[in-house]
């Protein structure tokens, strides 16, 4: 019978990219983690030794606690999490259970950038396109939930990136969403239907797939109203993820 302290793979791989995806608290040790540097998308990593850390971090949001193998650390840290009145959950069968199954997507370490003042920080133009925001969309849902964006004039991108140690993101160009996403090992065949749609409703795409028209029209529209694009644009982004997660045609 199902633990009701624990979260299985299937469980929380429908999750994954969706608002409604819990915190998950990667608390592997560094040797553990170092021998396959790997995240589940939107994970963080946190010291098990700093558990009055932890509960500050998570302000008091429900969370999903992974080690290696689902074990004594994660379990232990769900449990003091529980006591302290949050919502914990630790994933059965740990990262290993993660890492086997087929379809878990996971992020080298290695391509997610050090954290500024406690979060990832990214810069793109102030009134960001399409493409811009589908790489902030892919940043806030499977990267970094708490990520710090920063949105300034297009022409000082570059440099506001240099002086503050930010990434760039959605600079121009075809294929900027679809790099960011080979970066960080982003492959599955929902993303790839979604990049379909925001690369062929940015570009003139000779043959673009018939959700590209709407898609772009949806932008034209919050393009009207000041600064709609970055607060719907996660939304509208949300709901066609959903639409090429259900494999529909139309």
């Amino acid at each position: 019978m199902p633990s009701e302290t624990e979260i299985t793979v299937a469980e929380l791989l429908p999750l994954i990219g969706t608002p409604e995806c819990p915190a998950i608290v990667d608390v592997c040790i560094d040797a553990d983690f170092q021998a396959d540097p790997h995240l589940i998308p939107g994970s963080f990593r946190h010291p098990h030794t700093d558990m009055p850390g932890l509960t500050d971090r998570l302000g008091g949001r429900g969370c999903v606690v992974v080690c290696q193998k689902g074990g004594k650390l994660s379990q232990g840290v769900a449990a003091w999490l529980r006591s302290e009145g949050l919502a914990a959950k630790h994933l059965a069968g740990g990262m290993y259970g993660w890492r086997d199954t087929a379809g878990a997507l996971r992020i080298p370490a290695a391509a997610v950038p050090a954290p500024v003042g406690g979060a990832t920080l990214w810069v793109t133009a102030e009134d960001p396109g399409i493409d811009a925001t589908a790489c902030a969309w892919l940043i806030r849902r499977f990267v970094d939930p708490a990520a710090r964006l920063l949105f300034v004039e297009a022409v000082e991108v570059a440099s506001v990136a240099e002086r503050f140690g930010a990434m760039p993101i959605g600079a121009g160009g075809r294929a900027s969403f679809d790099a960011l996403r080979q970066a960080l090992a982003l492959r599955s065949p929902a993303l790839d239907r979604l990049d379909e749609v925001v690369r062929d409703a940015g570009t003139e795409a000779p043959d673009p797939v018939q959700q590209a028209a709407g898609l772009a029209a949806i932008f034209q529209g919050l393009a009207t109203r000041t600064g709609a694009r970055r607060d719907a644009g996660f939304g509208v982004l949300d709901a066609l993820y959903a639409w090429a997660r259900g494999g529909q045609d139309a």
